[in-house]
């Protein structure tokens, strides 16, 4: 079927919301060089009634044949055809409630149920609501017919072309044609949509139900601006006539890039003025900056297979958090890429059950738990790794290079490659080669040894490997005299083994200078560690550098090529430290370890993390005040909870204050919401349980409704943590479910009760969205598991032979588990 290539779709669908059910007519042009009898569309859950091809001057009807199983459509036409080729297909269709395809969202409006239909295709989804080609390679243009209810308004990629009255109380919307673009980009959303216009006046528009388009100002305001800045940098004009933001109530991932069209989950878009805090604002901003990415890196130029998807991910996750720092400078976001993006994936890459960010073979390359942070973070960091390496400049030539050639068209990753090889005289080829196409990272074990350095490379796990794979690793090492002073050496390393000459009165070094490098490194000197850790008590590293050098240790740990002792040692030199970045990620850190080990270690943790946190909250006080920096307002969010947790009483004390005069009708402040609420559940039993869930169900806020939700997961009692579980299996939408069950896994009280309630609940759980379910297993087994390991893998080896749901995720969970029980473990 390679020869065939569809042209144009024309799609009319009839959707009839009460019923849950769909009419649509499809007829496709296509082109083929060779003589073709068969024509294989992709097909899942369509009702087909009729198949026709053209032949001048008629339509004749022909065979078909669906196999479910591989989701296909086969016309059988009466001779052999060649050229181009028009078929016409006729089908029904139900509208799931799947979040998946073409599916029904429910909200509340007053006392009223409302629902609104939109669509999520990708990744294979398409063929749900009509018959396709449904692959990226497949680009084609479309033309949309939707006859709905006159009451109604419907949204799709492109701008309205005519609207015509109907009997029966109906209307005919036609939309223009949509440029040459892959069919999982296509959207049409039916419903009581209400319009808010921008600031560049047709072009950019906010969508939401009646009645909370006035909560999308935020939002527009800083689309408009995103929009434009995206065409500067990028040198390429958006092609398109218009852009819709989109508030759907209902929906399994943050946002969705359809092009022109782009769906959002509410809290993603919505700036509620009593509920939204900084880092919610912070969180709109980037997905937003993200999904306008998308129209350039996916959209324009489209990989040419599922498994070049890194493309798309990887490019709008990096150049989102450039977005972020052009227009809000002092938010010091590529401090939070390090911890959002390259920390998770470090540790994501450091199991045998890693991939490739290049995941190899198959039509399908499903966005799931395990391959996530590999495509979408790991392949960022690793763009941030190549831009460090190429400069700043060269590497913004080469991206907009790639961008003109490749417009309207499919790339793969050589494409990419080859154009930055052109534009740098660099051989980019083999250092990205290397990194996209070859699983995990290296650990690079260095010593001092004759007035240079010594160093090796091996792949890092966190459990035992003889992996013999190689990295070409950028290089840089800082190099400190006595007085502090410093200059860095930039190389390119492909060997196992390498020997790197110092600067004459080298006192110490660091290696992976900004932690710019996706690698670990090891000290085998501890005398060059005591000096690292020196200038880190004096701030003489960079907060970057500061957290690097205190994770990079905490890995060793996990994987007990360090004692845990040794790394709390090392982290008496923070005593003083002050910056978010490295906090953050000692207090993750902490966090984990306190979960993981018993007894006096555990104590020991709790009392260092006591410490760090008394501090920290010193540092930024209770109660926001109005200008006070970004990371000062984070901070505080990211400690509060934690140091209640931990056992720290004025935290407790100050957090059920606020939360008891929340309660009585007093305000709460945003930027401080979630940790009051999560203190008040910590401290609560049923009766905040209650509170919550009435909450819950009149809050008009998303963002308030996900922090009630968090809040659920961290009761103390172990009758509220089971009332709390059940409450979300009955109670919670489909589309929150995964929230609280999430929190749960990090809970240390619910954490003994969470395997059993699993293996009861797991029907339930099974019936989740697919990528929440993973979310709940990868949540709740590591932990959950310990102490049981033989009957969790026997569990699951059972599981496996009757179910495939989930299998990644659960590998990586129990891979997890083994790691954490190694660690526990450990002397």
């Amino acid at each position: 079927m390679k020869s065939v290539r569809p042209l144009h779709y024309f799609i009319r669908l009839v959707p009839d919301p009460e019923a849950l059910t769909f009419t649509g007519e499809t007829e496709i042009h296509l082109e083929t060089q060779d003589p073709l009898r068969d024509l294989i569309l992709h097909s899942l859950d369509l009702d087909i009634t009729a198949c026709r091809v053209f032949r001048d001057p008629a339509w004749e009807d022909c065979e078909y044949f669906t196999d479910p199983q591989r989701e296909t459509l086969t016309l059988r036409f009466p001779s052999e055809r060649s050229g181009t080729i028009r078929v016409r297909i006729i089908y029904g269709g139900r509208i799931n409630r799947k979040m998946a395809g073409f599916y029904r969202s429910t909200y509340r409006a007053g006392d009223q149920e409302k629902i609104l239909l939109s669509t999520q295709f990708e990744e294979s989804d398409a063929r749900r609501a009509f018959p396709c080609m449904d692959h990226p390679s497949m680009k084609a243009t479309f033309d949309l017919e939707l006859v709905i209810d006159e009451h109604l308004e419907a949204v799709s990629n492109m701008p309205v072309l005519e609207v015509s009255p109907l009997e029966g109380g109906k209307k005919r919307i036609l939309f223009q044609r949509t440029p040459r673009m892959s069919t999982y980009l296509l959207f049409f959303g039916v419903g009581e949509w209400e319009f808010l216009k921008g600031e560049e006046g047709e072009r950019t528009r906010l969508a939401a139900v009646r009645g909370m388009a006035r909560y999308g100002h935020f939002a527009l305001a800083f689309a408009s601006r995103c929009l434009s800045y995206c065409e500067e940098a990028l040198g390429v004009p958006y092609p398109l006539p218009k852009m819709d933001l989109l508030a759907v109530p209902d929906f399994a991932f943050g946002a969705m890039e359809n092009w022109g069209a782009i769906a959002f989950r509410e809290n993603l878009l919505l700036k509620f003025p009593d509920t939204t805090s900084r880092a919610g604002q912070e969180r709109i901003c980037e997905v937003i900056a993200h999904e306008m990415a998308h129209q350039w890196f996916g959209n324009l130029v489209t990989p040419a297979d599922w498994k070049y998807l890194w493309l798309n991910e990887s490019f709008a996750t990096f150049f989102a958090y450039g977005v972020l720092d052009h227009f809000f400078p002092d938010w010091g976001v590529w401090e939070h890429f390090i911890l959002e993006q390259t920390a998770t994936a470090l540790d994501r890459d450091a199991f045998w059950e890693t991939v490739p960010i290049e995941i190899p073979g198959g039509e399908h390359v499903v966005i799931n738990t395990s391959t996530a942070p590999i495509i979408y973070n790991k392949g960022g960091s690793i763009l941030r790794q190549v831009k460090g390496l190429l400069g700043e400049s060269v590497f913004q030539e080469g991206v907009r290079a790639f961008l003109e050639k490749f417009q309207y068209r499919c790339a793969a990753s050589s494409d990419l490659w080859e154009t930055l090889q052109e534009v740098s005289d660099r051989p980019v080829t083999g250092l990205m080669k290397g990194w996209i196409e070859t699983g995990g990272h290296p650990l690079l074990e260095v010593r001092r040894e004759e007035g240079g350095l010594v160093l090796r490379q091996r792949r890092f796990t966190f459990l035992p490997n003889e992996d013999e794979s190689l990295w070409p690793v950028p290089l840089s090492v800082r190099m400190f005299d006595e007085k502090g002073g410093s200059r860095v050496k930039r190389l390119l390393i492909r060997e196992r083994e390498a020997r790197i000459p110092l600067e004459p009165g080298t006192f110490c070094f660091k290696l992976n200078d900004h932690a710019e490098g996706f690698y670990r490194v090891r000290y085998l000197e501890s005398s060059n560690l005591d000096r690292l850790a020196s200038l880190a008590a004096r701030k003489v590293l960079s907060p970057t550098d500061r957290w690097n050098l205190q994770d990079d240790f905490y890995a060793l740990v996990k994987a007990c090529d360090a004692p845990l002792e040794s790394y709390l040692d090392f982290l008496v030199h923070y005593r003083e430290e002050n910056a978010y970045l490295p906090l953050s990620g000692i207090l993750s850190n902490l966090q984990e370890a306190a979960l993981v080990y018993a007894g006096e270690r555990q104590e020991r943790i709790r009392r260092q993390a006591e410490q760090i946190l008394r501090a920290v909250l010193q540092m930024t006080g209770f109660d926001p005040h109005k200008d006070e920096p970004q990371a000062r307002a984070l901070l505080r969010d990211r400690a509060w909870y934690a140091a209640a947790a931990f056992g720290l009483q004025e935290a407790e004390a100050q957090g059920l204050e606020r939360f008891s005069a929340w309660k009585a009708g007093e305000p709460l402040h945003p930027d401080i919401a979630r940790s009051v609420m999560e203190v008040g559940a910590l401290c609560g039993g049923r009766d905040t349980l209650t509170w919550f869930a009435d909450r819950l169900e009149k809050s008009p806020s998303e963002h308030e409704r996900l922090n009630i939700l968090t809040a659920l997961g961290r009761f103390r009692d172990p009758e509220t943590i089971l009332a709390a579980l059940r409450f979300t299996l009955d109670s919670v939408p489909d589309r929150n479910k995964f929230v609280p069950l999430t929190v749960m896994g990090r809970n240390p009280e619910a954490i003994p009760l969470l395997w059993d309630w699993y293996k009861e609940s797991l029907q339930a759980l099974e019936n989740l969205h697919p990528l929440h379910y993973e979310r709940v297993v990868a949540a709740l087994l590591p932990l959950g598991g310990l102490g049981r390991e033989e009957e969790v893998r026997e569990f699951f080896e059972e599981y496996f032979k009757n179910r495939d749901k989930a299998r990644a995720a659960i590998r990586l969970s129990l891979e997890r588990m083994e790691v954490y029980s190694r660690m526990r473990e450990a002397g």
